[in-house]
């Protein structure tokens, strides 16, 4: 029975680590968000690890459509794509820390992480002019200490209402997740970069962007940066 008892603690230890790591409500590891407010008909859409050479198709899908977001840029892609960082500020979207090699943070230290962080400060600042005030972490994994490299930084965690998978999916199946998922203050995950790798195929991505977009305004919705579907009085 003490055994039982004693396994039946450790699942649960086990599952209560995992959601703190890896949930998307989970704050207890940094402080971090997963929606915006709801009382507009807005949705927040996000893309991971760029830049990549695609990135300027979706920024002209993007501006087909009038729609702003936020790109959590990786230092590393930043300083082999300095350009394109910069066309990314200069098209008035919004510029977020992916950490600067995208490595797991449960495998870092406290002061790992935070060089992780800065590095990738220092890579988009240098690039485009600014300093970005939101985070997200790689693979989404938070760790021990994770709050304390934001913090020193001046960095907000955002998680997601809705994620794509669109590094595997095909383009329909990621339109459907993320219209199953759309509402007010959702936030949504998708990326223009594949880790750090040169040139990688986000075609599936671009094209369920270029079929969303629309679909989503005939719901009624628009678009918002971070910064902007945090903010109750955004009008």
């Amino acid at each position: 029975m003490k055994s039982s008892s004693l396994l039946a603690a450790g699942a649960i230890g086990s599952a209560a680590l995992a959601y703190a790591v890896r949930g998307r409500s989970a704050t207890l590891l940094a402080d971090s968000v997963y929606h915006g407010v709801r009382s507009r008909r807005a949705i927040a859409l996000t893309f991971d690890d760029g830049p990549s050479e695609s990135t300027p198709e979706l920024l002209e899908i993007l501006d087909r459509h009038h729609a702003v977001a936020t790109f959590f840029q990786c230092g590393a892609n930043v300083r082999r794509l300095p350009g394109i960082a910069l066309q990314v500020q200069a098209a008035g979207h919004e510029i977020g820390n992916h950490s600067d090699t995208h490595p797991f943070f449960c495998l870092l230290s406290q002061a790992g992480m935070r060089r992780e962080l800065a590095g990738a400060q220092s890579a988009i600042e240098e690039a485009t002019g600014v300093r970005p005030r939101f985070f997200r972490a790689p693979y989404g994994v938070r760790w021990f200490g994770l709050r304390a490299a934001q913090r020193q930084l001046g960095l907000m965690g955002v998680m997601w209402t809705s994620i794509g998978v669109d590094w595997k999916l095909p383009s329909d199946r990621i339109v459907s997740r993320l219209l199953w998922g759309a509402g007010n203050g959702a936030i949504f995950c998708l990326h223009d970069g594949r880790l750090l790798e040169p040139r990688p195929n986000v075609r599936a991505t671009l094209d369920a962007v270029r079929l969303v977009l629309p679909a989503l305004i005939d719901q009624g919705f628009h678009f918002e940066k971070i910064s902007e579907i945090l903010c109750p009085t955004k009008n």
